[in-house]
This record gives structure tokens, C-alpha cells and sequence, in this order.
């Protein structure tokens, strides 16, 4: 599948292959599984250093999916853009990068 990257009315849309995609959205159920499994835990009235331990769990889990999209990214679209002479992508992703490191 090609790498693609469109205008659509006010966002940018991304074609994805379909490893990337069946990667990121396999990352993404297991989070969703890990949040409501804490939510779980809450209503059960689970001791809350447990469900502390559960909450940095998903954390590093959405860490770890912000590095593989990140990388993706900067493979493919920036590096893309940059060869087709678009340097404003190397703003984007400088703020995309503070947004991330607050």
C-alpha cells in the first residue's frame, strides 16, 4: 500500500500499510483492555497501590505506541515530505515533539 498523505477539509489523513495498521490498532485494544480492566478494578474497590500499578502499565503502553507512531512518522511522512521539498513538516514535528515532551 502506498504511503500517502492527504488534505481533508481542515486535517491531514494518512494512508497506512497494513502491518503498520494492524500494529497500531492491536496496541490500542490491548490499552483499551488495561483501561477497563482498571475501571474494573475501581468498581470493585480494588487497594489502590494495585490499581496504581495498573495505571503506569497503560501509561508505559501508550508511551511505547507514541514511539512506534512517532517513528512511523518521521520515516515515512517526514522523510517523504522533506524529498519532496516540504520543510514546514520539520516545524510540525518540532511541535508535535514539545507537545509530547510536556
Amino acid at each position: 500500500m502506498m504511503q500517502e498523505e492527504t488534505e481533508n477539509c481542515c486535517h491531514k489523513t494518512k494512508e497506512r500499510s497494513e502491518k503498520e495498521y494492524k500494529d497500531l490498532i492491536h496496541r490500542l485494544n490491548r490499552i483499551e483492555g488495561q483501561v477497563r480492566g482498571i475501571k474494573g478494578m475501581v468498581e470493585r474497590d480494588v487497594y489502590c497501590t494495585d490499581i496504581l500499578v495498573q495505571v503506569a502499565a497503560v501509561n508505559a503502553a501508550l508511551n511505547s505506541f507514541n514511539r512506534v507512531l512517532l517513528s512511523n512518522h518521521i520515516k515515512n511522512c517526514v522523510t517523504q515530505d522533506l524529498l519532496e521539498g516540504r520543510e514546514d513538516t520539520v516545524d510540525e514535528l518540532v511541535e508535535t515533539l514539545r507537545k509530547l515532551m510536556k
